[in-house]
């Protein structure tokens, strides 16, 4: 299958990231193509679609993981793809990305893992990186684990200890993969509630690739649909508004499944 042809819309000065005429291959299939939208300021935007879609490919394109085939991803008026490997890393701090495994290393303790991005990319010193890392589990309620290692937490605390993680440089963007993926409902809901605290909190633009209905109705206020089967995008907007006023059956029916 051929990509299309692209329709690329005037980027605007107010939007966080914006994908620009976005074409995702894995040799000669496309997964997705002609992605056009924009993640504002202080948005909590929901990156959703059926299973295959290509969520979780689409946030690598936007994290710089995976180069696109066409197309463009800005991060307010840098463009990413276009920019050089020094201003790519540039950009890179700006965000931090919670992975849905987690991805902290297990042999490590918790205020070690968060300190490693802080060791790596800032000039501070081992007491003033000890308050950091403090701070951060404080904010997902993790004060006084910073001894303990990811095999003697539940699985909720590894998930809010992933995100003290990706919050140690202060991003201005967080990315989350399927961030409630093994969670029972109560531990789901209380990350989602955090995610909410810490946008209000610190202002920060969240972009979440997710399924679950519960956290998308629950925290979204903006998003796209990706659809497997026309390769594309077929909405963007409020996944709850979508849910009753999406021309789409597909939407709908996605957002809607479940109920009677």
């Amino acid at each position: 299958m051929r990509p299309m042809k692209s329709d690329r819309p005037k980027l605007t000065n107010r939007a966080h990231i914006s994908v620009v005429g976005l074409t995702m291959m894995y040799g000669e299939f496309v997964i997705q193509q002609n992605l056009n939208f924009s993640v504002q300021y202080g948005d909590i935007f929901i990156i959703m679609g059926g299973s295959g879609c290509g969520k979780t490919t689409l946030l690598k394109h936007m994290i710089g993981l995976k180069q696109p085939a066409l197309g463009d991803v800005y991060f307010s008026e840098d463009n990413y793809w276009k920019s050089d490997l020094e201003k790519q890393q540039e950009i890179k701090q700006r965000f931090g990305v919670m992975f849905q495994a987690g991805a902290l290393w297990s042999s490590m303790t918790l205020a070690e893992n968060i300190a490693l991005p802080l060791t790596e990319y800032t000039q501070l010193n081992a007491a003033e990186i000890s308050d950091v890392v403090s701070y951060k589990l404080a904010l997902v309620g993790l004060s006084g684990h910073e001894e303990y290692y990811p095999a003697e937490l539940s699985g909720g605390m590894r998930k809010r200890a992933s995100l003290a993680r990706a919050m140690a440089l202060d991003p201005e963007i967080l990315f989350f993969d399927e961030p409630s993926a093994g969670l029972d409902p109560i531990s789901a809901r209380r990350l989602d509630d955090l995610i909410i605290e810490l946008r209000d909190s610190l202002g920060t633009t969240v972009v979440v690739v997710t399924h679950e209905l519960a956290s998308i109705f629950a925290i979204g206020n903006n998003s796209v649909f990706l659809d497997a089967a026309s390769r594309t995008m077929i909405a963007t907007g409020d996944p709850k508004k979508l849910r009753m006023e999406s021309p789409d059956p597909t939407v709908r029916t996605f957002l809607t499944r479940g109920e009677r």
